[in-house]
């Protein structure tokens, strides 16, 4: 069945992420070094990456062959969280889990040891939309999880997060994504499928996106979708509803000029 882009090309290991350097090397060298936390928080605007992230760095920590500190994806520990069955990884949505009886709920679950890994991880997105008595009640588990449980937490607003969550995590600020590796990104993902199009239209994309790849691939399969097999600047404007540039440089000239 047709998946779309941002499913299709979800990066599955490390060095496939774009744009976010400076946290999987991170990550990568706090496991070669067994320093792996019990408590993460990622945090940046949408579609850049921290679920992503997240599931990685479960997927590494369950791996049964990881190679170069990075998932093989091959064995069944990998599978089973890519296809989110995993019975050692949850993933909870912060927004329809944010009540204080779900979170007793998780806090009485982190005391069974996991089924086949070496940990039980929750990965907790929007985590900004738990209650105040939510957070107040995941505080001691943070503190002093057992040695199994490893939390990671994603969020568009990191400025929701109380203070006292916020010191017994670590934080990692994920930053937009440039336009120039956007565009990379995007050409190739038409390489790979065989489709034609014109570089500028492709930049132009990655400028809409506004620093958010998912947002790109999103829009690169409309633009996809409407046009009939070359992917052109002016199918890439029309779809989009871009206008030239020219205009808003016209219409910057007769004011400077005063021309009614």
């Amino acid at each position: 069945s047709y998946q779309v882009l941002s499913r299709k090309w979800r990066p599955q290991r490390f060095d496939k992420v774009v744009g976010q350097n400076h946290i999987t090397r991170t990550l990568q060298n706090a496991i070669g070094m067994d320093r792996v936390a019990h408590g993460y928080l990622f945090a940046g605007p949408r579609g850049v990456g921290k679920t992503t992230i997240a599931r990685i760095l479960a997927k590494v920590l369950s791996c049964e062959n990881p190679q170069d500190k990075n998932p093989c994806n091959k064995c069944t520990n990998c599978r089973d969280i890519t296809r989110g069955s995993s019975l050692d990884v949850q993933e909870l949505d912060g927004a329809s889990n944010r009540g204080i009886d779900e979170i007793r709920g998780l806090r009485e679950a982190v005391k069974y040891p996991p089924n086949n890994n070496k940990y039980r991880i929750y990965i907790i997105d929007e985590v900004h939309m738990l209650t105040r008595e939510a957070f107040n009640a995941l505080l001691k588990t943070l503190e002093e999880p057992p040695e199994h449980i490893v939390f990671i937490m994603a969020t568009t607003d990191a400025y929701k997060i109380p203070t006292t969550i916020l010191s017994r995590t670590q934080k990692f600020d994920f930053k937009p994504i440039s336009v120039n590796n956007i565009s990379t990104y995007l050409k190739g993902v038409l390489d790979n499928d065989k489709l034609t199009y014109k570089e500028e239209g492709i930049y132009l994309i990655a400028q809409k996106a506004d620093g958010s790849l998912r947002d790109s691939l999103s829009l690169l399969d409309k633009v996809i979708a409407y046009a009939d097999d070359t992917l052109d600047i002016e199918t890439i404007r029309d779809v989009l509803g871009i206008i030239e540039e020219n205009v808003f440089l016209d219409i910057m000239k007769l004011i400077s000029e005063k021309n009614h």
